[in-house]
């Protein structure tokens, strides 16, 4: 499953200013010659990538574009002003196909990705291109060319910005319904996600950012034990790892079980998913009982950060998301 983020658009490039019909008018040259200037060239639609952008939001309300037209020609051989080109911003993993043909125009995978997808129209000549021996006062200009229209379907085709990972009742769902709008099952047992889901969290401070609640890794997930490989399969698209501990769950004797257990079977699917920036962050700090755990938890970890929060009662989720921010703000991989 991939989250798709969707939109239907519109572009249009600039019209080609049309050329001048105009003849000298001088002082003692009674018969001056053809001098119209040429139209400027229309604007042109160029579609970059950006990786300050992380979803398609931006064209929620916005559906039509439009590039400026080139101005007309002058007298005097003077060319039309060229019109000014419209760049728009979009998501590394954003596909463009065109809504009438099916045609897939391009797969952006990669940021600064650049495409002009629809070109200004030419600007039409002036009367001056068309003196010639036997036309020596042409009083015709061209026309601009029109720019080029198209019906566009973007889809974002990632799965997450952020992924949630932990062993299965870490709360993780119930962390995804606190920062988003989305709303999986939940429950205290095992696997109660069997799919992964997908919410758009926005703060005051940020671009929104796409996080996704997988469903929890146990040991041997590697080889395929439990949801296994269809698990790591996902969060490889990932680009900052949330690793989620129950904080009421914590083996005095052993506090850093669960966190080994997790990492262990994301280095064996793949090392470099094993070495993706976490964020450790200790869930349910508003279950009783729990501060000599979470003493012990940080000391094991010597001097790794840890966030501690409650996702049920809505504890440290502020300082939570400001982390993720500076991640992915600074990690433009």
């Amino acid at each position: 499953m991939k989250f798709i983020d969707e939109a239907l658009i519109t572009v249009q490039s600039g019209n080609g200013g049309s050329g001048c019909v105009s003849f000298r008018r001088e002082k003692f040259i009674p018969r001056g010659g053809p001098d119209g200037g040429d139209g400027g060239k229309g604007g042109d639609i160029t579609f970059i990538t950006s990786s300050a952008r992380r979803t398609l939001q931006q064209f929620r309300n916005k559906k039509h574009f439009k590039a400026k037209n080139g101005t007309p020609g002058q007298g005097a051989n003077r060319t039309g002003k060229s019109g000014e080109s419209l760049v728009i911003e979009i998501p590394p993993g954003t596909i463009i196909t065109n809504v009438e043909t099916g045609e897939l125009i391009k797969d952006f995978t990669a940021d600064g990705e650049r495409l002009v997808l629809a070109s200004g129209g030419r600007g039409g000549q002036g009367n001056a291109r068309f003196k010639s021996a036997t036309n020596r006062t042409p009083r015709f200009a061209q026309p601009g060319e029109p720019g080029q229209a198209f019906e566009l379907k973007l889809e974002l085709k990632f799965l997450a910005d952020v992924g949630l990972v932990g062993l299965p009742n870490a709360g993780k769902s119930t962390l995804i319904a606190a920062i988003s709008a989305a709303r999986p099952k939940i429950g205290s047992y095992p696997f109660t996600t069997l799919t992964p889901s997908l919410g758009v969290v926005h703060t005051d401070w940020g671009e929104p950012f796409v996080v996704a609640d997988i469903p929890g890794l146990i040991e041997g997930a590697h080889a395929g034990t439990g949801l296994g490989i269809q698990f790591l399969r996902h969060i490889e698209r990932t680009r900052v790892l949330v690793h989620l501990i129950d904080a009421g769950d914590i083996d005095p004797a052993d506090p850093l079980a669960a966190f080994k257990t997790i990492n262990k079977e994301l280095t064996l699917y793949n090392e470099a998913l094993g070495k993706r920036p976490q964020i450790v962050v200790l869930n349910k700090i508003d279950l009783p009982d729990t501060a000599a755990a979470i003493e012990k938890f940080r000391f094991a970890c010597n001097d790794r950060e840890v966030l501690t929060i409650s996702a049920r009662e809505g504890i440290g989720l502020q300082e939570l998301n400001s982390k993720i921010l500076l991640y992915l703000d600074t990690d433009k991989t």
